[in-house]
């Protein structure tokens, strides 16, 4: 009896090891169960993969990094999938997730409509199904790897094991470990190789479990549709030769799958390349037929560096050659290559050739709306590179309006042609009647207020590089500074009435005020006599002030005199209001404007006086000179820093030289304040080799080298004699000792040395120099209280220049922060969040299906709602009644209803100017020319226009601030379909 039991079980396991029919049920029963759906909010039963290629390169296994990320940045997670409790401890345990694998992913952007805007894929060349591999490949590829894993009869069959090939491996390592010099081999099915390449760390075995777990997911991966496994086995074909590394390449990265294998290693295009193995020999041509040849060699050859990509593509492709022929003869002789392909592929000498690649050259003007996408998503998940982004399994849902963005950036692009530009009405006097259109750079941004922020529908511009001009770049844009400059002059305005406007007449009367605070003289005047003191009365006031627009008053400003000009001369005899001159864009009225602006903040600052000089303390005195001195010195340093920077030592004291008229005494100065330790001998060759003899005929160099040691005169006076700034004498020796020195180390280590080269100015005789420097610093600090506000209303940079300019653009600015600003204008006041993407959704139909959304978030009150509105009716007013005339009329949507436009504008003709010892003005160098409309449309769009040239070549254009007015006026047929799809959600309250 227990005979025939053992041989009853023995027989069933024989059949079992044939047919894996119980083997096929359990599993797929097991399988079945690993199951996952996708609800709302976060998951408490989610499990992420953390070791594969595959899972690092989709973003699986970095998914809980990302979605903290986004949390932190007002995202929140609003679906995600649930794994069910067998997936949770069998993947715990070590098995792979089981699910169906996507053979190519990438990253899709998408617009708010859900269209396309842009999409990759990864691999970029795969195959759908194993049928649409050529039958050849299938072959090469099963013979070298799996031979019989399609074998039909066997329905059941686990393609994960193979059992005699299993045993064998089993074996040969368990004589390894007893003999090390023998080596291991492979006991892999492709399902287990798949499997490893995809999920096991580095895409490697690196021990007998993992081998186990390889093998036990690739089991239940292969019934995961049910017990028979043809199809899966079908399957794993197909992902195995679209899954396959090949090695990376340096413009390309980890190189995927044999069809970027071929295109990136041999240049193969993938269609020519499967025609070729698909047809018969008998109907190809001999050209063809050679071809066919190459192509199969190349395909094999990859087939074969699998086992070893790097080694077989990078290091050693003559190995591959040889192992490429050896394998050439095996598969004759199975006959799975005939004798004519055999021998054709057998004398073809092929090599890798990754650089032959046609490489198309980027559009980048094409792709602005995606580029900003991309580069904004880097930031969220906090990513490097552009590689790893688009690699994510990842879909971006963002708020571009395509068809909108697409007609905009066809606009742009058609204005290099004169035609376009003529029938576009921009080649009209003073638009651009000069200079060739094709170098102008035309940025337009345009955004939609929604309830609870402001969404991004367009941003886009001609500009063929990667540099956005809407914010990338520091551009004057000229009198839009006026808009930042009359804000803060009515916020002062606010300030003074919260300070004054409940004090009774008599305090007023006798509150302090100095004689030349304009403002506050003004504020306490008005609250003195005007019957209505709300704070909407009294800015509407404060816009009636009047100031003269005469441009014949020299300015003390940025630390000397100054003349202006105003782009009208007819403007030069008027006296205007600042309303007036807000919309008519008068720059005179700005600057006096904003010196009013300066006087008050030096008058709310502390130990400012209205005079800068007797009325001071000795105290405050040198504090102010000590940081005039530090500050004027750090500019010093820089700019000499920058002279020298990666020169040798020897390189930085001959780049001086060669930069003075060089006599005997100033080289020994320069020479013993540079090298003070070298000797009387290093002195006198240095000097030598510096002059011809004639020229040191008489001269003792022993003296020189004794008189102008550094020990004889202090910095100050050496500098004085060798005629150079003597931070610059310091520098020099500074770097002759620490070579690789920084700048912020430099600027550490001088702090002595930059107050005792200002020495003179401390001394009491030079009150009036020490004046004029004490203006400087004091003017530096009425500024950074300008700035402070200016930066709470999107100033994008750390800085203002402390010069009256500063109110018609010479501090700055971008279009983008314009834009910004515009829309605390249209929203009351309220900074409203920016939303470009809205939604970002990892990993669709996997087990870590996640979708994240961005929270709604409360505006911040940055100016108050009666600023806001004031200076929205000042905007109106610009495009009614001032240099803005060319948009006058609004927007007409197709029921009657009119838009209104507003905005301001702003030209920008930036030159570095040149004067002569005397300060008169001799020359200037071209910097570029900008023109720039920030504008609204209603209550809900707002955005900027600029034009850019930059360069020498910005002196052959005289355009202005109407060339971008007219641009958004011929804009506006392209614009109606998204102003009319807005007003009919209603009026902004019912959004």
């Amino acid at each position: 009896m227990p005979v025939l039991v053992a041989a009853i079980v023995g027989a069933l396991l024989a059949s079992e090891l044939r047919s894996s029919w119980l083997e096929a049920h359990v599993l797929a029963a097991t399988a079945r169960s690993m199951k996952f759906s996708v609800g709302p909010g976060p998951s408490l039963a989610i499990h992420y993969p953390s070791e594969g290629p595959y899972d690092h390169r989709l973003g699986y296994a970095d998914l809980p990094e990302f979605v903290r990320r986004l949390k932190e940045s007002g995202y929140k997670v609003t679906a995600q999938a649930r794994d069910s409790g067998l997936y949770l401890l069998l993947t715990r345990l070590g098995v792979y997730p089981v699910y169906h694998e996507k053979n190519q992913a990438g990253l899709q952007i998408l617009d708010r409509d859900g269209n396309s805007i842009f999409a990759v894929r990864y691999p970029a060349r795969t195959y759908s199904d194993v049928s649409k591999i050529p039958p050849l490949l299938v072959n090469t590829a099963l013979f070298i790897e799996n031979r019989d894993i399609l074998d039909p009869q066997r329905p059941y069959r686990n393609p994960a094991v193979q059992w005699s090939r299993l045993s064998r491996a089993v074996a040969v390592y368990g004589i390894h470990e007893v003999d090390h010099s023998i080596p291991v081999i492979g006991g892999s099915t492709l399902a287990t190789q798949l499997e490893k390449i995809r999920h096991s760390p580095e895409g490697k075995t690196h021990s007998p479990e993992e081998k186990l777990w390889q093998m036990a997911s690739a089991s239940l991966r292969a019934y995961a549709d049910g017990p028979e496994s043809v199809a899966a086995r079908h399957d794993i074909v197909c992902d195995y030769i679209n899954s396959v590394p090949l090695a990376a390449f340096s413009t390309q990265g980890e190189v995927t799958g044999l069809g970027d294998g071929m295109w990136v290693w041999y240049g193969a295009d993938f269609a020519s390349f499967n025609r070729l193995l698909t047809a018969s020999e008998r109907r190809l041509t001999p050209t063809e037929q050679k071809e066919r040849a190459r192509a199969y060699r190349e395909a094999l050859s990859l087939l074969l560096a699998i086992r070893a990509p790097y080694y077989y593509l990078v290091q050693n492709p003559e190995r591959l050659t040889r192992q490429t022929d050896r394998y050439l003869r095996a598969l004759h002789k199975a006959g799975i290559v005939s004798t004519s392909l055999y021998n054709r592929a057998l004398r073809e000498h092929v090599s890798l050739q990754p650089g032959a690649r046609h490489v198309q050259a980027a559009n980048f003007v094409a792709n602005k709306a995606s580029d900003l996408i991309r580069t904004r998503a880097l930031h969220l998940l906090g990513l490097n590179d552009i590689y790893a982004l688009d690699h994510l399994d990842l879909s971006i849902h963002t708020t571009i309006d395509k068809k909108i963005q697409r007609q905009v950036t066809q606009f742009l692009e058609q204005l290099a042609d004169p035609t376009e530009v003529a029938k576009a009405n921009l080649s009209q006097y003073q638009l651009l009647a000069q200079g060739d259109p094709r170098s102008v750079i035309y940025s337009f941004t345009l955004y939609e207020r929604e309830r609870d922020a402001n969404v991004l529908r367009v941003q886009t511009d001609n500009y063929n590089e990667p540099l956005s001009i809407n914010q990338g770049t520091r551009l004057q844009l000229g009198s839009t500074a006026k808009l930042r400059t009359l804000i803060e002059y009515l916020q002062i305005v606010e300030r003074l009435r919260d300070k004054y406007g409940a004090l009774p007449a008599a305090q007023l009367k006798s509150a302090p005020v100095q004689p030349n605070d304009k403002l506050t003289q003004w504020a306490i005047q008005y609250l003195s006599n005007a019957p209505d003191k709300s704070l909407s009365a009294m800015l509407s006031a404060a816009l009636a002030r009047t100031y003269s627009a005469s441009p014949n008053e020299g300015f003390f400003t940025a630390g000397g005199l100054h003349y202006f000009a105003n782009f009208e001369p007819a403007d030069d005899d008027r006296v205007l209001t600042v309303s007036e001159a807000f919309q008519q864009s008068v720059n005179l009225v700005f600057i006096r404007l904003m010196r009013d602006i300066e006087t008050y903040y030096l008058h709310h600052t502390a130990d400012a006086t209205p005079k800068a000089g007797a009325a001071l303390s000795d105290q405050t005195r040198q504090r102010y000179l000590a940081r005039f001195a530090d500050h004027e010195g750090k500019v010093f340093l820089a700019r000499f820093y920058a002279k020298y920077r990666g020169q040798s030592p020897d390189q930085v004291l001959e780049t001086l030289l060669r930069s003075i008229h060089v006599t005997p005494r100033r080289v020994a100065v320069v020479y013993r304040s540079v090298h003070p330790e070298a000797g009387v001998d290093e002195f006198s060759k240095f000097m030598r080799s510096h002059f011809p003899p004639g020229n040191l005929a008489g001269v003792d160099l022993q003296k020189l080298y004794s008189k102008y040691g550094p020990d004889s005169f202090d910095l100050a006076d050496r500098g004085y004699l060798a005629r150079i700034h003597p931070l610059e004498l310091w520098l020099l020796n500074y770097l002759q000792q620490h070579p690789g020195a920084t700048l912020s180390e430099v600027l550490a280590k001088s702090a002595p040395q930059r107050q005792e080269v200002y020495g003179w100015l401390f001394r009491t005789k030079y009150w009036n120099a020490q004046d004029v420097r004490i203006k400087t610093v004091l003017e530096e600090d009425a500024f950074h209280n300008i700035w402070r506000d200016w930066k709470e209303l999107g100033y994008p940079f750390d800085s203002l220049v402390p010069s009256y300019a500063t109110a018609i653009g010479v501090s700055g600015d971008t279009p983008a922060a314009l834009a910004e600003l515009m829309g605390i204008i249209l929203n009351d006041g309220v900074r409203n969040p920016t939303i470009t993407i809205r939604m970002l959704h990892f990993a669709q139909d996997t087990p870590v299906d996640t979708v994240l959304t961005r929270e709604p978030k409360r505006g911040e009150p940055v100016l108050s709602p009666q600023i806001a509105q004031l200076v929205r009716a000042q905007l109106i007013g610009v495009v009614e009644n001032g240099t803005g005339r060319r948009a006058h009329g609004g927007v007409v949507l197709p029921d009657g209803m009119i838009l209104p436009i507003g905005g301001k504008t702003g030209t920008g003709d930036n030159r570095f100017n040149v004067s002569d010892a005397a300060g008169h003005h001799v020359g200037s160098r071209p910097v570029n020319r900008t023109a720039t409309f920030v504008f609204m449309i209603g209550d809900r769009f707002y955005g900027t226009v600029t034009a850019f040239v930059p360069g020498k070549s910005s002196a052959n254009y005289n355009f202005t601030s109407a060339l971008t007015v007219q641009v958004l006026k011929d804009l506006e047929p392209k614009l109606l379909p998204l102003t009319e799809r807005a007003e009919r959600k209603g009026p902004m309250n019912q959004a």
